[in-house]
């Protein structure tokens, strides 16, 4: 560890096998730290416990052995860490900041005046169960266990991102009262992500834009938890030529596959540094990009990715 201030994180899901886009914001973001003097955590996301697949975590941590990005202090497996979620939650429960809510997502797509929010999160909650009093309450929860909802405090949310500049979004208007915690009683990733990066002292958070729309929501909940509110950096998504996420689609390899085969991590670093714009595509080392690394050289606009073209070059 630096002396630098800046702390930053990982967190993949274990959800399935890594892929091109996990290998982009773990490069990314572990040469931002690395260039200030920083720190870089890994923190595992498993709190989806019904898409966890068997053997997922091992794989997960063997890919980014391949990898070989170091990474600083024990890593944090977020399902080991739901009392502290549960106290966030109690937190703003005497706040009177959440209530109980019945509706099931069917119900709250059935709403017919309900506008459309965030592409992650489907209709604005038309708030059906924000006003229910104690008897109602009990008689739903005889059938059927509640999520817990958070109530936004209106007006515009600002967010200064790195890579985007000012973000501004009416939290209350356009996503409204949003879920912290699910019915099956898990914290949700929004409430999460809050809790654990304040307890890990992550100061700078570097993911994919397709988050940005939730930082918002997540500056909200650190404000009404008193927790500090990290510096963000949103990048660019890699894109197949239909337009659409990479991510775990079939198509480009996988890690495993790569590590399977015996490919150098440094030729898929190459490709990675040259689709940010810090190389010129040949096989490189992560540590010899420290020295220019800067976030105003990134791409501002998706990447548009051929997955034969990765294959060929990867795996001959």
């Amino acid at each position: 560890m630096g002396t630098s201030l800046h702390r930053g994180r990982f967190a993949p899901s274990p959800t399935g096998e890594l892929h091109l886009g996990n290998a982009w914001a773990a490069l990314l973001g572990w040469l931002w730290a690395r260039s200030e003097g920083g720190a870089f955590l890994l923190r595992i996301e498993d709190l989806d416990r019904a898409r966890l697949r068997p053997g997922a975590v091992e794989t997960l941590l063997a890919d980014l052995a391949w990898l070989g990005l170091d990474f600083d202090e024990t890593p944090v497996v977020q399902s080991e860490r739901s009392p502290r979620h549960d106290r966030a939650l109690e937190t703003l429960r005497a706040q009177g900041r959440v209530y109980p809510c019945f509706c099931s997502r069917a119900e709250v797509a059935r709403a017919a005046s309900a506008p459309h929010g965030p592409a992650d999160d489907g209709p604005v909650y038309p708030g059906t169960c924000a006003a229910l009093d104690v008897s109602a309450r009990t008689t739903r929860a005889a059938s059927r266990p509640p999520a817990w909802r958070f109530r936004p405090t209106p007006g515009v949310t600002r967010v200064n991102d790195l890579l985007h500049g000012r973000l501004e979004q009416d939290v209350a208007a356009e996503v409204g009262d949003f879920v912290v915690r699910r019915n099956d009683g898990v914290a949700s990733y929004q409430l999460a992500v809050v809790v654990d990066d304040a307890e890990s002292g992550i100061t700078h958070v570097l993911r994919g834009d397709d988050l940005l729309g939730s930082t918002p929501r997540q500056v909200q909940l650190a404000q009404a938890l008193s927790l500090p509110i990290p510096t963000y950096a949103h990048v660019p998504l890699l894109l197949g030529p239909d337009g659409k996420r990479l991510a775990k689609r079939a198509g480009p390899p996988s890690l495993t596959e790569l590590r399977k085969a015996g490919v150098p991590a440094e030729g898929l670093f190459g490709l990675l540094a040259g689709w940010a714009g810090l190389g010129d595509g040949g096989a490189v080392a992560p540590a010899s990009l420290v020295p220019a690394f800067s976030l105003k050289r990134l791409p501002r606009q998706p990447v548009a990715v051929d997955p034969a073209q990765v294959r060929r070059a990867l795996l001959g």
